[in-house]
């Protein structure tokens, strides 16, 4: 999958540097609105995956450029509100208008980046959990586990076992698994063969049967234990 991209529209400058250091930390494109009318503009002239959106603004606030985003524009992107106030009329409006989603400030950012996943693989139809053999990914917790243990990763590798999980048994070429990460820009030829690397340490090394296989030639694929011992 392409890298998301996220308009950030946040009037508090300090507030908005730490998010948007937070998400491009995760490997998100942020691009950044500190008032309605910049947001507005820019979320009708680009293509942006989600909009992380703050109530309280300068000009136009949260809440009116919502509606013109879903009433004017007719835009469909999510839209996660954004604000300090926690009485359910806030939120009420805020879906009323068009809003996905809520989030009140303070938050925690691994779970705003919990709930930017979980729209935007809603938004482009993509399952939430996939399961093979004893292991299972959730994508909406952006949790694993297998045999019942929780696994860490980054959030590349995270990627890359999902997209394995997805298309198993099908043997997934390099190349394939590279555009879906990058899109037509790769990183160098390492990185790849660096996170299988890593993926295998989390999911492989502590168990006595490993999952993931190299196929030469071919690519790379998810076998279960069965699988493994035929």
């Amino acid at each position: 999958m392409a890298r998301t991209k996220v308009l950030l529209v946040e009037d508090h400058h300090a507030l908005a540097e730490t998010v948007g250091a937070f998400l491009e930390a995760s490997d998100y494109i942020v691009d950044y609105a500190a008032d309605g009318l910049v947001a507005l503009h820019l979320a009708v002239t680009e293509n942006f995956d989600v909009i992380v959106l703050d109530i309280m603004l300068p000009g136009l606030d949260g809440i009116e450029v919502c509606r013109r985003l879903r009433n004017d524009a007719r835009l469909t992107t999510p839209i996660i509100m954004l604000t300090a106030r926690d009485q359910l009329e806030d939120k009420l409006k805020g879906f009323d208008v068009g809003a996905d989603d809520y989030l009140v400030k303070p938050f925690d950012m691994p779970e705003l980046v919990a709930r930017i996943e979980a729209l935007v693989r809603r938004d482009k139809g993509l399952e939430s959990r996939y399961q093979v053999g004893d292991l299972v990914l959730d994508a909406d917790s952006l949790e694993i586990s297998r045999a019942g243990q929780p696994i860490r990763v980054s959030k590349t590798v995270f990627e890359i076992l999902r997209i394995l999980m997805r298309e198993h048994p099908r043997v997934v070429k390099r190349a394939e698994l590279e555009r879906e990460l990058w899109d037509e820009d790769p990183p160098d030829s390492d990185a790849l063969r660096s996170h299988l690397y890593n993926l295998r340490q989390a999911v492989d090394r502590p168990f006595d049967t490993p999952m993931i296989e190299t196929v030469t030639g071919q690519g790379y694929r998810i076998r279960t234990a069965d699988q493994a011992a035929s």
